[in-house]
């Protein structure tokens, strides 16, 4: 576990490589497919999407970690100093020293790290959501503006406005679709995290869902599987399934470098949702997961995907 910085102090940190290589096994063993993705990259991309992620990682484990207890609005702000302090090119723990170098060698903006951080704080006081929208905008906060961090780091295919009868078009910004995909992806999580989620007394599914097809919280906390459940969970299902379509149509605007990663990371996130589907819509006592030789023989697919599309 990284351990959070209680207040500024004096301190050495590690060199460069270190901090990358910490970075890099924070997120290999802590997002397995996510990883997979990631080492299809350019040793530059990855190593900087490493340091993206491990950032986001702290950041959520404030309110959902070992901390998350002792975590209020001032801890948040205090985080909240430390990532203006890292804009700033002064890291404050030794993660951070590989962030800063990201920032150097990549466009990336501060504002999606504040969202981010506001995504937190609403962890802080709701553990209910009415609508979709509400919903909506937690999920772009925690993880829509992960694809805007990404983007910059994977960049723009700037070719695509090159040629002579497309030069009075805009150039492509496909951070609509990115933060799409990270919609997809938290309501994924969302899905596939149900009883657990539960068990802590949060209920993600918007309420107003429930009550659509007459599911209540109690049965939800009782973890009922019926046919108003599976209707519920096809439903949430589909909604997911539509954000990923949404996301495929910005991966051709993306480098073609980034094309294929994106592509397998898409695919293999996705089957998550295969997974819940098999394991009839149970995710009160079975943990959907996309087995390894199903993630391999998605490699092929994502990459003809990444060449023709």
């Amino acid at each position: 576990m990284l351990q959070l910085p209680e207040s500024p102090r004096v301190m050495t940190l590690v060199p460069l490589e270190e901090a990358y290589e910490l970075c890099r096994q924070v997120t290999a063993e802590y997002a397995k497919t996510f990883y997979l993705g990631t080492r299809l990259m350019s040793a530059e991309k990855r190593r900087a999407i490493w340091a993206i992620y491990v950032w986001c990682r702290r950041t959520d484990e404030l309110v959902d970690g070992a901390q998350a207890a002792t975590t209020t609005d001032a801890t948040l702000d205090h985080w909240e100093r430390n990532l203006e302090s890292i804009f700033a090119g002064h890291p404050v723990d030794d993660a951070d020293v590989a962030l800063v170098d990201t920032l150097e060698r990549f466009p990336i903006d501060i504002q999606p790290f504040r969202d981010m951080i506001a995504g937190q704080r609403m962890d802080l006081y709701r553990s209910r959501y009415e609508t979709f929208e509400e919903l909506e905008l937690y999920c772009y906060r925690v993880a829509g503006t992960v694809g805007l961090m990404s983007t910059s780091v994977m960049g723009i295919d700037t070719s695509l406005g090159n040629a002579p009868w497309s030069r009075a078009q805009p150039q492509p910004n496909p951070a609509p679709e990115a933060i799409a995909l990270g919609i997809a992806n938290q309501l994924t999580n969302i899905l596939r995290d149900v009883g657990e989620d539960a068990r802590r007394g949060r209920i993600y599914l918007p309420l107003e869902d429930l009550e659509r097809f007459n599911y209540t919280e109690k049965d939800l906390i009782k973890g009922v599987i019926d046919d108003r459940w599976r209707s519920i969970m096809r439903f949430q299902i589909q909604r997911a399934r539509k954000f990923y379509a949404e996301a495929e149509k910005g991966i051709g605007q993306l480098s073609p470098d980034a094309r294929f990663p994106v592509w397998s990371a898409l695919l293999l996130y996705s089957q998550i949702l295969d997974a819940i589907e098999r394991n009839q819509y149970d995710v009160f006592r079975k943990r959907a997961f996309v087995p390894k030789w199903q993630k391999f023989l998605s490699l092929p697919i994502a990459r003809l995907r990444a060449e023709v599309l």
